[in-house]
């Protein structure tokens, strides 16, 4: 028997052209998955440098989300697994201070991006079919600075809940991972090398994530072998949630 094989799985991984989405979308394809990655960037010649398939899809458009799944659907029989990964953050606004704007620039990757993948995968989707929702650390604690970011991604983890109780029935289980800082393009933008060295102090493992680590946890929550896990968020944080580090302790005595 071979452990977490995908073979045969249809899969669509939205935002799959960088970052945890590409891990995830590599690590499918060596588990036997056809693998359809989505994006606004073309990426079809990397998707095709690694076994996959490119879709152009912008999230925050319903329709060309469903046209995404109803395509993928059309040409492979089914869909398997949606990763919901597609999103956005900016950090620097208080909740005092987050414009319209911004608010929105948030809601529509986010939010509504998870909805509508999630409401026209599961269109086509079997029993034992999954959902993986991508929220953050940020989605179960405040983070100063992050009011927008935060908040789109609790909604996140309460989505995956709420779509876990009402598939349920159909067979199908909806997940939530929730990365802590992971080495992303994202978080090397804008002279963030500080903060990342800041991470490196709270999170008590003593580094910032790799995107192949969440992919391994997605992986996990999407193969059959965990077919009794759903309505969960799991966070992936090097144990920030957990608690102050250690190191952290040791630089608040050394200020003393």
């Amino acid at each position: 028997m071979e452990f977490f094989s995908l073979q045969g799985k249809v899969a669509v991984i939205t935002g799959g052209g960088s970052g945890i989405g590409l891990a995830t979308a590599k690590r499918f394809v060596k588990a036997g998955a056809t693998v359809v990655i989505a994006n606004r960037r073309d990426s079809s010649a990397l998707a095709s440098s690694f076994g996959a398939e490119y879709v152009h899809a912008d999230v925050c458009k319903e329709a060309d989300v469903e046209k995404l799944m109803d395509g993928v659907a059309s040409q492979h029989g089914r869909i398997d697994i949606v990763v919901n990964n597609a999103g956005y953050g900016q950090v620097g606004m208080t909740c005092a201070d987050v414009t319209e704007a911004a608010m929105q620039a948030h809601l529509q990757p986010n939010v509504l991006g998870v909805m509508f993948g999630t409401k026209h995968g599961v269109k086509h989707m079997p029993r034992g079919g999954a959902i993986v929702n991508v929220s953050s650390l940020g989605g179960i604690i405040g983070i100063p600075g992050y009011g927008a970011y935060v908040a789109t991604k609790f909604a996140v983890v309460g989505m995956t809940k709420t779509a876990a109780l009402e598939l349920a029935p159909q067979g199908i289980r909806v997940n939530s991972v929730c990365p802590g800082t992971i080495d992303t393009p994202i978080n090397h933008q804008g002279g963030a090398d500080a903060e990342l060295e800041l991470v490196k102090i709270i999170a008590p493992l003593g580094r910032i994530g790799e995107p192949e680590e969440v992919a391994a946890l997605i992986h996990c929550l999407a193969a059959p072998d965990c077919g009794y896990v759903t309505g969960e968020a799991v966070v992936i944080d090097g144990g920030w949630a957990a608690g102050p580090s250690i190191a952290l302790f040791e630089k608040l005595a050394a200020t003393k």
